[in-house]
C-alpha cells in the first residue's frame, strides 16, 4: 500500500495523489503545531463547554456538513459512519447498550471544526505531547521538523515531563475530537461507564492501541481498559459496502440510548 500505517486513516492501497497530499498536509500542520503550550491553551478554550447548547442527536446530524481532511474515505456523510459503527457493535454486543451508543457518538467531537477550529486540531490520530514523539506516530520522520517541542531537551526524553506509569489521565494528548468529547461527557455528567469513556478518549490513539507504544506511561487502569479500546477499534472502520444504514428507521432506538446516558440539551 501507499501508506504502511495501521491507522484506519491511512491504511489504503489506492489513494489518489491529491488526497494523499491533503492527508499529509493535515498531519504536517498537526505535527508542527501540537505542542504542550498549544494543548494547554485548547483545554482553556474548549473544556468549559460554553460554545453552544445542543442535544446529542442534533449534533450527530450536524456533522454531515464536515469533510474530514485526514481521512481518504469521504464518500458518504459522517452520520452514516456513526450509525454503521453503532449497528456493527449492536450486532456483536446486543447486551451492551452503552457500547452501541459510544459507536454512535465517538466522532461527535469533530463538531469543533464547524466552529472554526482548524482540522489539524480536530481530526486524525492522537499522541502524547511533553515527551519523546515515538516512531509509531504516522509520518513521524517527516512532519515534526518544525515542532518547537522536538527541540526542547526536557520534552525529548522517553518520559519527558511525566512520571513513569503515571497513567494516561495525567498525560497531555494532542488536542482533538477524542479529548473534547470526553470532556463534554464529563462536564454534562453523562453516565456512560468508564470503559466507554476510554473508547471515546483514546480511540484515535493508534500508537497505543494498535502499536503497543507508550506503555511506560500507562498505569494498571489503562492496561485494564486497553482491550476495550481495541474491541471498539474493530468497529471503527469505514466499510466498503454500499448498503448504507436507514438512519430514519434507526433514530428512535438510538435516541432512547441518548435519553438513558446523555439526555436533554448538552453544553458543548
Amino acid at each position: 500500500g501507499i501508506f504502511c500505517s495501521t491507522s484506519k486513516l491511512l491504511d489504503r492501497t489506492v489513494v489518489c495523489g491529491s488526497l494523499i497530499d491533503r492527508v499529509f498536509n493535515t498531519y504536517k500542520l498537526m505535527h508542527t503545531n501540537q505542542t504542550v503550550d498549544f494543548v494547554k491553551q485548547r483545554h482553556y478554550e474548549w473544556t468549559g463547554c460554553n460554545h453552544t447548547r445542543m442535544g446529542m442527536m442534533d449534533t450527530i446530524m450536524s456533522l454531515d456538513q464536515l469533510v474530514d481532511e485526514s481521512d481518504p474515505d469521504v464518500d458518504f456523510p459522517n452520520s452514516f459512519h456513526a450509525f454503521q459503527t453503532a449497528e456493527g457493535i449492536r450486532q456483536a454486543h446486543p447486551d451492551k447498550d452503552w457500547f452501541q451508543l459510544v459507536g454512535l457518538i465517538h466522532d461527535v467531537g469533530k463538531t469543533m471544526a464547524l466552529w472554526d477550529e482548524p482540522q489539524w486540531a480536530v481530526v486524525g490520530d492522537t499522541f502524547p505531547v511533553g515527551c519523546k514523539f515515538q516512531n509509531s506516530i504516522v509520518f513521524r520522520d517527516s512532519t515534526f521538523l518544525d515542532n518547537p517541542d522536538d527541540k526542547n531537551p526536557s520534552y525529548k526524553t522517553e518520559h519527558g515531563i511525566y512520571e513513569p506509569n503515571c497513567g494516561l489521565d495525567s498525560v497531555l494528548m494532542s488536542w482533538g475530537h477524542d479529548e473534547y468529547l470526553y470532556r463534554v461527557m464529563k462536564f454534562n455528567n453523562c453516565s456512560i461507564p468508564e470503559e466507554g469513556l476510554y473508547m471515546i478518549r483514546f480511540h484515535s490513539f493508534y500508537p497505543w492501541h494498535s502499536h503497543g507504544d507508550y506503555m511506560h506511561l500507562c498505569n494498571d487502569k489503562d492496561l485494564r481498559m486497553l482491550p476495550w479500546v481495541q474491541e471498539f477499534n474493530k468497529f471503527d472502520l469505514y466499510t466498503k459496502t454500499t448498503d448504507l444504514p436507514d438512519v430514519d428507521k434507526l433514530k428512535p432506538y438510538y435516541q432512547s440510548l441518548i435519553d438513558k446516558y446523555c439526555p436533554g440539551i448538552l453544553n458543548w
